[in-house]
């Protein structure tokens, strides 16, 4: 619908990158490329390589040479390889597949060919490449003393199974730059993630005889714990470990009654600490109470990982001892512990109690640190420091120039044009791809801001956002705070008793105003509304003559999601936290999570025990601030919006149980 507004700059985009006169605006020639992508999704071969000389000369040739090739790349030659690196140098398209190509001559353990082209991989942001090019570095005798680190770091943080990092892990072990602890720490992460397939990829390395025994251990591990009553040497211990793990994510009483009684004394202390770490973990991510007691069974915190670490924190702040959440977030590593959430719970930590003058010292030092408007924590961080959330000053405006080179990018433009004509995922890579890696250290702020400020004036509301977010040294409020169709939002929520300012922090976490935007789970439209909610809250509204195809309509959308948002906030007595986390995950969770003692929402919302739920609920309210401030253009506090979470109190109203 907005193809007409690019057409300009997509020419000079075309001249700059492609060798022959373009043909543009081509409805024909759109539809080849959308035909290409499902093609190319569906690995059918033949029918790209019959389209592919229908896309020569459209804006997003190079999408359509990509996918034909990418689809058989492990038949194609090295030559075919690099005649498409040469003609599509300087794209995405040609990183792109570059990263491809590396992944497959990583796997042919083609290391001389994988150094030649690793020379010119920009992107630099896949790990298993990475892997990949560090071991060849250690082949070289060129790689740094800390080569082991990284090759942990990176695959104890991939969830899923892979070649590289697996491969760099084992010829690292060989040659001692990895510890076989290194390694079963890979199979215990893998095992309560529930991926045995990357657990058995681990312990084929360090311990290959044990793969039976493993697979019993994970199979029944109540029965094999059973079975068992010693565990003599380092495989065996740590079999029953991973089998303590697994029964510990199913039945954590089971599994601490067979570590207390029986197995404890049979593991080291590293290994029980680990366990009891894990149980802590499956108890906090439950709200019980016992979490802690887990916890102090724990005899030494730098025995567990990060993420052991940050549940033992939440559990921590729910029960109230702030001792030993300066403790856990001490043992966290140097990366851990500088993110934005962990600094202000340590200064809060540093402020409980009876706090002397160096502890007040060094809290007000960590929370001046990470103050300002740009997340959850910054802004509590702010007013700890007694302040209020305000505009920052905004940029100094942007030059034509700025403006104009912009327009020219023709990486840009090819992802606006994606985006425009429904290659949402590709248009998007390759805009992130322009910003974010085509150099090292990606655009710069003015070039952000202008960037952002290209897709603003189209309308491509996400990639305005997302672009203008990545700016370091200074913060333009307009565009990471955009508010299209605000007479209607405004109306809308002002006409059923919600804060505009409600509406559009949710709408921006929900969809970033994308109108046509679909979840993964079915959910549609900016306020991104499941069906059957949609037809109930229709219902409920008085929208008799609703049809599930009007969901994606903008005001149809607004009405709906805007009811639903004001009956779930009704349903929790005006609690903005628990409000979103129920249109995030459903109204009967937090009726759930709420129970138990009443907490100061910032604690509730950090022990949300889904991940995107409780990111969802930070971000809202962060951006709920944000929108307050340039809506009113006065003082915000988060904290006022906050406030606690605790049990239905006897004056809330009853339970909406038809709430969906």
């Amino acid at each position: 619908m907005y193809l007409s507004k690019i057409l300009t700059p997509l020419v000079a985009c075309a001249l700059l990158a492609t060798p022959t006169a373009p043909v543009w605006a081509q409805p024909k020639g759109d539809q080849v490329l959308l035909d290409m992508q499902q093609a190319f999704r569906k690995g059918d071969r033949k029918r790209l390589e019959q389209l592919l000389p229908q896309a020569k000369g459209h804006a997003l040739e190079p999408w359509a040479a990509y996918w034909e090739l990418k689809a058989r790349l492990n038949d194609a030659s090295a030559q075919e390889v690099q005649g498409f690196l040469q003609r599509w140098a300087g794209t995405y398209h040609e990183d792109r597949l570059r990263n491809d190509w590396l992944q497959l001559l990583g796997q042919r353990r083609d290391w001389a060919q994988f150094a030649e082209h690793h020379a010119q991989y920009r992107m630099q942001d896949d790990k298993e490449v990475r892997c990949y090019a560090l071991l060849i570095e250690d082949i070289k005798g060129t790689a740094s003393p800390n080569v082991g680190d990284e090759v942990r770091r990176l695959w104890h943080s991939q969830r899923d199974a892979d070649d590289g990092c697996a491969h760099a892990a084992a010829e690292l072990l060989a040659a001692r730059k990895l510890s076989a602890l290194d390694v079963w720490r890979k199979a215990r992460l893998a095992v309560e993630a529930n991926r045995p397939g990357v657990a058995r990829k681990a312990v084929e390395i360090v311990a290959p005889d044990a793969l039976p025994t493993l697979r019993e251990a994970l199979d029944a591990p109540s029965k094999f714990l059973r079975a068992h009553s010693t565990a003599r040497g380092r495989m065996r211990q740590e079999l029953v470990l991973l089998a303590l793990i697994k029964l510990a994510g199913s039945d954590i009483e089971s599994a601490a009654s067979q570590l207390d009684a029986k197995w404890g004394v049979h593991l080291s202390p590293e290994e029980r600490n680990w366990a009891w770490g894990v149980m802590g973990k499956v108890a906090a991510q439950k709200l019980s109470p016992s979490a802690m007691g887990y916890y102090a069974n724990v005899s030494r915190d730098t025995d567990l990982n990060d993420d052991l670490l940050a549940w033992k924190v939440r559990a921590a702040l729910r029960a109230g001892q702030w001792r030993e959440v300066r403790h856990a977030i001490d043992a966290m590593g140097e990366e851990q512990r500088q993110d934005a959430t962990w600094v202000y719970w340590k200064a809060r930590a540093l402020l409980a109690g009876r706090p002397n003058d160096h502890e007040r010292a060094q809290a007000q030092r960590l929370l001046e640190g990470i103050a300002g408007t740009r997340g959850f924590y910054e802004q509590l961080a702010l007013e700890e420091l007694g302040q209020r959330v305000t505009l920052p000053p905004a940029p100094a405006p942007l030059t034509e120039e700025e403006k104009a080179a912009a327009r020219a990018n023709p990486g840009l433009n090819r992802g606006l044009y994606a985006i425009l004509i429904g290659l949402r995922g590709e248009g998007v890579r390759e805009w992130n791809y322009t910003t974010n890696l085509h150099r090292p250290g990606g655009m710069n702020d003015r070039e952000l801001l202008a960037a952002a400020d290209f897709a603003c004036q189209r309308e491509v509301w996400d990639r305005c956002i997302n672009t203008s977010e990545r700016t370091r040294g200074t913060i333009d409020m307009v565009q990471r705070f955009p508010m299209p169709f605000r007479d209607a939002v405004v109306e809308r929520a002002k006409s059923i008793g919600l804060d505009p300012a409600y509406v559009y922090g949710l709408i921006r976490q929900e969809s970033r105003f994308i109108m046509d935007a679909r979840s993964h789970v079915g959910a549609s439209g900016l306020m991104q509304v499941m069906p059957a909610t949609a037809r109930w809250t229709a219902k409920r509204i008085g929208l008799t003559d609703f049809r599930a195809e009007q969901i994606t309509d903008r005001d149809t959308n607004i009405a709906i999601g805007t009811a639903y948002l004001k009956l779930a906030l009704d349903d929790f007595g005006g609690s903005m936290p628990m409000a979103a986390a129920a249109y995030n995950a459903g109204p009967g969770r937090p009726r759930v999570w709420r129970n138990g003692t009443v907490l100061d929402a910032a604690i509730w919302a950090e022990n949300i025990p889904f991940s995107e739920t409780r990111d969802y609920v930070k971000k809202v309210l962060a951006n709920t601030t944000n929108y307050a401030a340039l809506i009113t253009g006065q003082p915000q506090s988060l904290k006022a919006r906050l406030g606690t979470v605790g049990p239905r109190g006897v004056a809330e109203p009853e339970v909406n149980k038809e709430l969906p």
